[in-house]
């Protein structure tokens, strides 16, 4: 693939920019670039030359076609809380924010489909589709703020994946422009295709390297009337974590099933204000395990068995949570460790994942691991389909061995998923931070197809450059 000998943006491609999208879209203050520069990774920040708000699909085919011909790279702007770094904008260029595509376009009830664009925030098409009694699962942790379009980019899971499935899951059909500024729709409005290659999937998880996805079909599922939420603590990390697949093996499917370790918690409870929740000396993890369904005595059955697979593996006293008010409490602790740890030190968070049986050996590898490179680990996640993220924690460790030591002690963590039968990422992609760990997962045949793939669809290596492949 060619070097990146981009064209850089002069006072002609701006006045091109104003003319296809009108002047107050076109930004380039200092302030505005270095605002959209950054995303959630880290405290990385590489501001874009110019960033473009366009409000149409022609004019994001205008603009590909442009920058298509003078060679100027372009970086796919969404919410920017990813936290892989695929919307940092590495090499300069234009940074494409496609904010202003934030309508749902259709909710076709009959069949059981919303049309949207890409800016629309999740939790918004959540709330949306729920006023018709619908459901729309993916929710990772920023569904408050983060587009669909980049859950689309990342295939996105969060809590309620392990029963209903991640983003893919759930997408039939795409529009979507090429870097040369050429619109495709990538499937049909139906739930069967078997017809050519799946160029829908494809896009999927492609992270903003293949193309600009400016409209998307999703399929909705009727929302189930009732839930039950339980906490079980648990006096061992591990064993929690075992506890996880027995669960599934005894033929429950909750609808989710989160791990979280006691720093976790601990650390988020500080950092939350506005909720209490004593718990033992003794009690080292939990799981956050909800059952959803129709039927209350069906799901009763269902969390009666749980409570016998978790007494198996020494669980403490459960907490049901009693009304919707507790259930949003517990799910706002859950939801807000990221932020929590965050908060609390430098921190690097790698996003791993397993075959669910293989999680408590992950977790014991991922502690050993620490223990030799003397780093402190905050591991929580979405345990019901072995996802586990491990927050290192720089606490007071050199810059030295942050720097030089710690990609070692990374690699070695991959490494062992991938002996597991797990992979580097489960949710968060690999962008620009984890790309040199691909050759830990993929072989050279494997990364050369990736590559050739990129070039099929951006000959020119313009659109999102330098992400993913190593």
């Amino acid at each position: 693939m060619s070097t990146h000998h981009f064209h850089s943006i002069g006072e002609k491609d701006i006045l091109f920019f104003q003319k296809i999208i009108g002047e107050p879209f076109v930004l380039v203050s200092q302030e505005d670039r270095i605002h959209y520069g950054h995303d959630e990774t880290e405290d990385l920040n590489f501001p874009p030359d110019v960033v473009l708000k366009p409000s149409t699909t022609k004019e994001i085919s205008e603009v590909m076609k442009y920058c298509f011909e003078m060679n100027i790279c372009v970086t796919p702007l969404g919410a920017r809380t990813g936290l892989s770094g695929g919307a940092l904008a590495v090499h300069g260029g234009v940074g494409l924010s496609m904010e202003r595509f934030n309508q749902i376009l259709e909710i076709d009830e009959k069949n059981l489909q919303v049309h949207v664009q890409p800016g629309v925030i999740t939790q918004v098409l959540q709330e949306t589709v729920e006023k018709q009694g619908l459901y729309y699962p993916p929710d990772p942790s920023s569904r408050g703020s983060c587009f669909i379009g980049g859950n689309l980019a990342e295939n996105a899971g969060g809590p309620h994946a392990v029963k209903y499935g991640v983003t893919k899951d759930f997408v039939l059909n795409l529009e979507v422009v090429l870097p040369n500024g050429e619109i495709i729709q990538t499937g049909a409005n139906t739930l069967k295709n078997s017809t050519g290659y799946n160029l829908t999937q494809l896009m999927v998880g492609s992270e903003g390297t293949l193309g600009i996805i400016t409209k998307a079909v999703l399929k909705l599922i009727p929302k189930p009337k009732h839930d039950i939420l339980m906490l079980v603590p648990f006096s061992s990390a591990e064993r929690a974590c075992a506890a996880v697949s027995a669960i599934f093996r005894a033929g429950i499917t909750p609808s989710a099933l989160e791990f979280m370790e006691r720093d976790a918690i601990d650390w988020t409870l500080k950092f939350v204000d506005d909720i209490q929740l004593p718990i033992g000396d003794e009690v080292q993890a939990h799981l956050l395990i909800e059952i959803d369904g129709n039927h209350l005595d069906m799901m009763m059955k269902d969390c009666e068995i749980i409570m016998e697979v978790v007494q198996e593996f020494e669980a403490g006293e459960i907490l049901f949570a009693d009304d919707q008010t507790q259930k949003d409490k517990l799910w706002k602790l859950r939801r807000r460790v990221g932020e929590a740890v965050k908060s609390n030190s430098v921190y690097k968070e790698e996003d791993t994942v397993v075959p669910r049986f293989e999680l408590p050996t992950l977790l014991k590898g991922v502690k050993e691991i620490g223990g030799r490179y003397g780093f402190q680990s905050v591991c929580y996640g979405h345990a019901g389909d072995g996802n586990l993220h491990i927050n290192i924690i720089k606490g007071d460790l050199s810059d030295e061995i942050w720097t030089h030591q710690l990609p070692l002690a990374i690699k070695e963590i991959f490494e062992l998923c991938v002996q597991l039968g797990g992979t580097l990422s489960g949710e968060h992609g690999i962008g620009w931070v984890q790309k040199e760990y691909m050759p830990i997962s993929f072989s050279q045949t494997e990364l050369t197809l990736m590559r050739s793939i990129k070039h099929v669809f951006d000959p020119k290596n313009i659109l999102n450059p330098s992400k993913i492949l190593p």
